[in-house]
């Protein structure tokens, strides 16, 4: 855990303090105004349109990661700007997270060809390893072109050491705790609700409920792949590690949907793991938080629940 300590106060001290300022404040003003207005829950899930859905959360998504990279590049890089490489990057970026979040699954299919409730729960479990599939087609064109790590965007088990990580969702777990004692996070989790209606046809179909929460954790690989993965080394051979800011800014915003105290968190636990996943040069360590706190998640809503009934 030392190390760790010793990689944020190196970042800490590498940082324009000034950028750091900005990006701290203009998180806080996003995320205000989305808790005020509702901008992912009332206005862009709202949407009918596939394509006007793609187009909000890309605008979404391009102003969170746009605007502290335009302040970064043109102060402190005003004299020696990016290649076009950068530009074609910056743009693209949004543009493929966005096309995740609005990507309306194959459930259609499936249930066009499976009727009934199996249909549904397939399609259910099969959606996410799509996005998964339809996130990884353009990072490894990216990285099959621009060869900018010798592994795919850190997913390499090298310079890992899984005692730090597990300090860390130690940490995690009264926090967890606490939350799930809030009826705002037992709202929203646990995520196996999703598929609650299993339970009706098999009222002791436990492996329904396991195969969802493994589907469930192939997201948080999409979501460190692409994060801490792609943004991060896709970017630091242009800015160095001021490129794990802007991450961390576009990774909140991702959280607009979440309860708050999860959105705010988000922003200082993607910073936390973008900056270990620079000096590592792996995501793995940061995979194993990311689905460790998720199914313990899961587990304290389940665990919330259940006392909130009895």
């Amino acid at each position: 855990m030392n190390t760790f300590i010793t990689y944020i106060q190196e970042f800490y001290r590498s940082i324009d303090k000034w950028f750091l300022v900005f990006c701290a404040g203009f998180v806080t003003l996003l995320i205000i105004l989305n808790f005020r207005w509702g901008v992912e829950t009332r206005w862009l899930y709202n949407l009918h349109s596939r394509f006007a859905r793609f187009s909000g959360f890309y605008l979404l998504y391009a102003i969170a990661f746009f605007i502290p990279f335009l302040l970064l590049v043109f102060t402190k890089y005003k004299n020696d700007l990016p290649p076009r490489a950068f530009w074609i990057l910056l743009v693209i970026a949004p543009a493929i997270f966005a096309m995740k979040v609005s990507f309306g699954g194959l459930s259609g299919w499936v249930q066009g060809m499976v009727e009934g409730p199996w249909g549904k729960y397939i399609g259910i479990i099969i959606n996410l390893p799509a996005r998964l599939l339809l996130v990884c087609i353009p990072l490894l064109l990216f990285w099959w072109t621009e060869k900018s790590t010798t592994s795919f965007w850190g997913l390499t088990t090298r310079n890992f050491n899984w005692q730090p990580y597990l300090m860390m969702l130690l940490i995690m777990v009264p926090l967890i705790a606490f939350a799930s004692t809030q009826s705002q996070f037992l709202q929203v989790y646990p995520k196996v609700k999703q598929v609650a209606f299993m339970q009706d046809m098999l009222p002791h179909s436990w492996w329904t409920r396991i195969l969802y929460e493994i589907s469930y954790g192939i997201d948080f690989i999409t979501i460190e792949l692409f994060f801490r993965g792609f943004l991060v080394f896709a970017f630091v051979r242009y800015v160095g590690a001021d490129a794990i800011l802007p991450m961390a800014v576009f990774y909140c915003s991702i959280h607009f949907g979440k309860p708050l105290f999860e959105c705010i968190s988000s922003f200082l636990g993607g910073l936390l793991l973008g900056i270990v996943a620079y000096r590592t040069q792996t995501i793995v360590g940061g995979l194993v938080v990311h689905l460790g706190i998720a199914w313990l998640m899961e587990i304290g809503a389940i665990a919330g629940n259940f006392m909130k009934k009895h």
